[in-house]
Parts: C-alpha cells; sequence; structure tokens
C-alpha cells in the first residue's frame, strides 16, 4: 500500500523522538505536575497509551466489516500538523485512567508494546486496504484508518514537546521546593 512505509516510518521516528524527550525526566519526578497544572510525564504516557489502544482497538472492530460510504465532502479535515504544532489545545475525550500511572521503566515498556500491537497490526493488514475505513476524530473531522495511525504519530510529536518542555521546568520546580 502506498503511503503505509511513509506512516510506519513516521510512528518509529515519533516514539524515537518521545522516548529521548523521556529521558530528560529523571524516575523520581515521574509523575510531578508542571506548575501550570498539566500532566506529568506519567499521566502523558498514560494518555498516549490510551488513545493508541482506542485507534487500534477501533480500527481492527471497523475493518471486520464492510467500510460504510462517506460523501467525499465529509472526507475533508483539519490537517495532522494541527496536532504536532500544539499551537490549539484541546482536553481528550478519553478521561485519563490514573490506575495506569506506574513507574517510568514500566511505563515506557507499556508505550513500547503499544507501539509493537500497532505495527503489527499494519503489517497483518498490509496486504488489504484500508483507506475506505473512515471514523470521526473528535476535532479533526472524519479520517480515514491510515490517517488515525499517522495521527497516532503526530499525537506523539505533540506530546513530545509537551514533555521537552516539562523536563525544562523540572529544574525550576525542583528549587523552588527545596526552599
Amino acid at each position: 500500500m502506498p503511503g503505509l512505509d511513509r506512516i510506519v516510518e513516521k510512528l518509529h521516528r515519533a516514539q524515537r523522538g518521545f522516548l529521548s524527550a523521556a529521558d530528560l525526566v529523571p524516575p523520581d519526578l515521574w509523575r510531578l505536575r508542571p506548575a501550570d497544572g498539566g500532566w506529568s510525564a506519567g499521566e502523558i504516557v498514560a494518555h498516549l497509551c490510551q488513545v493508541e489502544r482506542t485507534i487500534l482497538g477501533t480500527a481492527d472492530r471497523i475493518i471486520r466489516h464492510a467500510p460504510k460510504a462517506v460523501p467525499i465532502y465529509k472526507r475533508f479535515h483539519l490537517p495532522l500538523l494541527i496536532v504536532e504544532s500544539r499551537i490549539i489545545r484541546r482536553r481528550s475525550p478519553i478521561p485519563l485512567d490514573a490506575e495506569l500511572i506506574a513507574e517510568k521503566e514500566s511505563m515506557l515498556a507499556d508505550l513500547r508494546t503499544v507501539r509493537e500491537r500497532t505495527l503489527a497490526f499494519l503489517e497483518e493488514t498490509s496486504s488489504r486496504n484500508l483507506r475506505p475505513y473512515f471514523w470521526p476524530h473528535a476535532f479533526l473531522g472524519m479520517l480515514n484508518a491510515y490517517e488515525w495511525f499517522e495521527m497516532i504519530a503526530s499525537h506523539e510529536i505533540r506530546h513530545t514537546k509537551q514533555v521537552k518542555a516539562l523536563a525544562k521546568e523540572i529544574p525550576k520546580v525542583v528549587v523552588t521546593s527545596q526552599k
């Protein structure tokens, strides 16, 4: 399938970037929330895992049936670069499951496992055309299955930026809390 290799590479690149950013957060500060009330690094990873599992589960479920016709005018959506840019802040439509928050290495292993499942799904379905399978994104509009998998990477890139910003704040928070 043309474009599938590009999506898989973007998924790999996004995860490498995220794991590199996560390395900037010390394990003992993994659950520390920034002063602005944002998520801790642990909460971000829990969120990433939840979102990717949800997308993967939805894709797996809908491709078991014939695709539903979606008019061309409904197929237009906002570009995924909006997700990566973090210009527009949105609340997740998926509530954060606090029970997923654990120690850093355990959570990063879980994130890798979820990605392995996603890549295995893409490999298993590589002989099929998943473009006709659409479902709506709460903000972007209607995406086809491939766009959803690219959205996973864009979403991870977005949160990589968030973790990097959090890592920059950590020294300030630690110094302030020691005073």
